[in-house]
């Protein structure tokens, strides 16, 4: 015996019917957005975990505030130099920086080579120039090494003025004075200086390195690479 089907109603399929592709990428819209602000305020408002204490922090040779030059750390009288140009908002240079810190570490640390940073701030105009003025900030309070493996460390973060502060206290050097070169953007004219000297030089992009004068080619910027590079100046 068959069975006869339920009568349906006609104002339920009509019901049905009422969500238009329209309202869902609406609310597809909506979501995705909800969901960029909450990445945002994340990103901002993370909590600052310093894990570099404990990285040999090399001597400071040049300080930041000498129109066109680096901040150089390392032993005077180092055979080698190596000249790194960076922006902080350059996932390239995060890359590199996690390939060859250790091994960059090492050569500084045991006098082969001196490490000069050249700040630049071109990537992000928004952000560059607040993060390289507060890792001058860092270097002239001699924590210039562990002020970039932090930065580059946590690069999802946004570094708001707050967290860069809260960075230098963890680091030590978060006193009254580098707080107000952070906030007052004391290097703004130093930093214009040293972006000239790139310009000067060629540098287009980050990361561009040097040693000893030489350019590093790009498919080198590894720590084999560099390792390498140092080794046929300083053996």
């Amino acid at each position: 015996m068959s069975k006869s089907k339920a009568p349906v109603n006609p104002l339920l399929q009509q019901q049905k019917r009422r969500i238009s592709p329209g309202i869902v990428v609406v609310i597809v819209l909506v979501l995705a957005l909800g969901a960029g602000v909450a990445v945002q305020y994340y990103r901002g408002h993370s909590k600052v975990e310093v894990s570099s204490n404990g990285r040999p922090e090399p001597a400071v040779i040049t300080g930041p505030g000498t129109a066109g030059k680096g901040v150089t750390v390392g032993k005077s009288g180092a055979k080698v130099n190596i000249d790194v140009y960076l922006d902080f908002r350059c996932p390239h240079c995060a890359e590199f920086e996690e390939k060859t810190g250790a091994t960059v570490d090492k050569l500084v640390e045991d006098g082969t080579a001196t490490l000069t940073y050249w700040p630049l701030q071109f990537v992000n105009p928004g952000a560059s120039p607040r993060l390289a003025n507060a890792f001058a900030a860092a270097a002239a309070n001699g924590k210039a090494v562990s002020f970039v493996g932090e930065l580059y460390g946590d690069f999802s973060k946004s570094w708001t003025t707050d967290q860069l502060i809260e960075l230098g206290k963890q680091l030590g050097v978060g006193d009254a004075k580098f707080q107000q070169a952070v906030q007052d953007n004391t290097y703004a004219s130093w930093l214009e200086s040293v972006g000239k000297a790139a310009d000067e030089r060629g540098v287009n992009s980050t990361p561009t390195v040097f040693v000893n004068g030489k350019q590093l080619p790009e498919d080198e910027h590894t720590a084999e690479g560099l390792q390498k590079a140092v080794d046929a100046i300083a053996s």
